[in-house]
């Protein structure tokens, strides 16, 4: 900066140059993988693998991994085999509450997403991410957007209509849980 306040025309050019960089940078990464991108620290850690059989050894419903839920095909509404096996079983699905009405602090039906904060500042996942839940006899639940949490229930392969755009999966709860706590 010049004695009588004004800018040399080097800081100005540097800034610029780095304004131009950067844009440059963000236009080159594709549009897809900005919105499917989701941090790690947000998302429940992985599930072990899931046996397409209607309860586990020990007795418990088999826990999903997002990563088994996108066997949905969204362009044909066709499941993989593990997924087609899974259908009206009972299962458990780590992730977080989306509430439908973005006010509600309670209630027994909202949307089951991987990660934080989806649909509300972001684009929605897509419909193989998002599960419509509902809750049996219609019981309301806290809708802590900021806590993860394990449902339990029914799952169907089904396509429905929610205020964040087509969801992939119905899930009629029993139970819900905070993330990592076992079920009694």
């Amino acid at each position: 900066m010049k004695a009588d306040g004004r800018s040399s025309g080097r800081a100005d050019r540097s800034m610029r140059d780095a304004c131009v960089l950067l844009l440059l940078a963000l236009t080159s990464i594709p549009h897809a993988r900005l919105h499917a991108w989701a941090p790690p620290s947000t998302t429940p850690s992985a599930s072990p693998p899931v046996r397409p059989s209607a309860r586990l050894a020990n007795g418990e419903p088999p826990t999903l991994t997002w990563r088994l839920l996108a066997g949905l095909d969204i362009a044909t509404g066709t499941p993989s085999d593990t997924l087609r096996k899974l259908n009206g079983q009972v299962v458990r699905i780590p992730g977080f509450i989306v509430p439908l009405d973005d006010g509600l602090r309670e209630g027994n039906e909202f949307l089951l997403v991987p990660y934080y904060g989806a649909c509300i500042h972001t684009p929605p996942p897509p419909p193989n991410q998002m599960v419509m839940v509902t809750m049996a006899d219609r019981k309301p639940v806290a809708l802590d957007l900021f806590q993860a949490v394990t449902i339990e229930g029914t799952l169907r392969i089904t396509e429905s209509d929610s205020p964040y755009g087509l969801v992939g999966y119905d899930l009629q709860a029993v139970r819900l849980l905070p993330y990592g706590k076992a079920a009694r």
